[in-house]
């Protein structure tokens, strides 16, 4: 579990109290503070941290227990002392000089297999959110001074930020439809798709069909493992918080969410979009309680989408009785946010 301290030593007098409050509020694990009195007003859910600095190695071995190192890294004799300290203390604090994060990658390669936590200081939030996503694994704590109670909240989202697994469903075909020319979006992003992961995406925002990622190899071309043919440009994609876009919407920078055949979910970054015109074709597909599930997409043998088991189907190949992968959603959608509105679609 992912925490914040709160650097406190140079906030602004008129700040103090708001964000004290926000910290408490939010429950951040602890307070940075030299003022004895405001961590003596702390309630027992936020603790006073106590942090000593340390130049050399023999200083690691004479600090308290609830006492965390504090080390400044700004050459390579620093860098090893922090990750001397990462490795043999319970709490280490550490500061980068430079906007590089190779040295926090080092620091926490070295840390691995250690017990204790490292709590990295960070400029701002954008630094916060970076550095807790470092080698996949990110810094154990950051420590951050806000400018204003805003800032802590927004770091409390953060932390909470985050995609829970979904509880995927088995839908049956009903019905193949082939089109002429429609618009169709490739969704090329930033990560190496597993093989049983995909996208979720749907013509109706109450259900999804798990489309495959392009990672099995295809006759004529080389695969393209950060890539998944997803659909006409009209249809709904699922990304992060229960949002959705339509994939028209999408483009470099925006965040979608990719999904395995088990329901693990994770956040992926959009490289580009693309949209090219190619003929197309309907599934229908119908979930147990008769709940339809529709998605258009490109007619073609290489478009793939999944079933149970991560089993992959050629959407050209799909018959009536087929089972492929679903996701059913109970709320209708207004500008991508979940609404519990009467809507109808077909």
């Amino acid at each position: 579990m992912k925490f914040a301290w709160i650097d406190l030593r140079a906030v602004p007098q008129p700040q103090l109290e708001s964000i004290v409050d926000a910290a408490i509020h939010t429950r951040m694990q602890g307070v940075l503070c030299d003022d004895a009195s405001v961590l003596a007003a702390l309630p027992p859910t936020v603790t006073g941290v106590t942090t000593t600095v340390v130049t050399e190695e023999k200083e690691l071995y004479d600090l308290g227990a609830d006492t965390a190192a504090w080390v400044e890294v700004h050459d390579e004799p620093s860098l090893r002392l922090a990750c001397e300290a990462a490795v043999a203390l319970p709490l280490t604090v550490v500061r980068f000089a430079d906007p590089t994060k190779i040295p926090l990658e080092i620091v926490l390669a070295a840390a691995d297999r250690s017990a204790g936590k490292l709590i990295t200081v960070c400029a701002d939030l954008e630094e916060a959110a970076t550095v807790l996503e470092v080698l996949e694994r990110g810094s154990d704590g950051v420590l951050l001074a806000p400018s204003d109670a805003g800032e802590v909240f927004a770091l409390a989202r953060l932390l909470e930020a985050g995609t829970s697994p979904l509880e995927l469903t088995t839908l049956t075909v009903d019905r193949i439809e082939h089109h002429g020319l429609g618009d169709r979006v490739c969704v090329d992003t930033c990560t190496h798709f597993a093989e049983d992961e995909g996208i979720l995406v749907g013509s109706y925002s109450t259900g999804f069909i798990l489309c495959c990622s392009e990672t099995h190899p295809l006759p004529y071309m080389p695969t393209r493992p950060f890539r998944v043919n997803a659909g006409a440009l009209h249809s709904y994609v699922l990304g992060p918080e229960n949002r959705t876009n339509y994939l028209s919407e999408l483009r470099s920078g925006s965040t979608t969410l990719a999904v395995n055949a088990e329901g693990r979910t994770r956040p992926v970054t959009v490289g580009r979009a693309k949209l090219e015109s190619r003929p197309l074709l309907t599934i229908t597909a119908r979930a147990a309680d008769d709940i339809v599930v529709s998605l258009t997409v490109q007619d073609d043998w290489h478009v793939r989408v999944l079933g149970p088991g991560g089993k992959v189907h050629n959407v050209t190949e799909l018959r009536r009785g087929d089972e492929l992968l679903g996701y059913l959603a109970t709320d209708q959608r207004h500008v991508g946010f979940p609404i519990g509105e009467f809507c109808k679609e077909n």
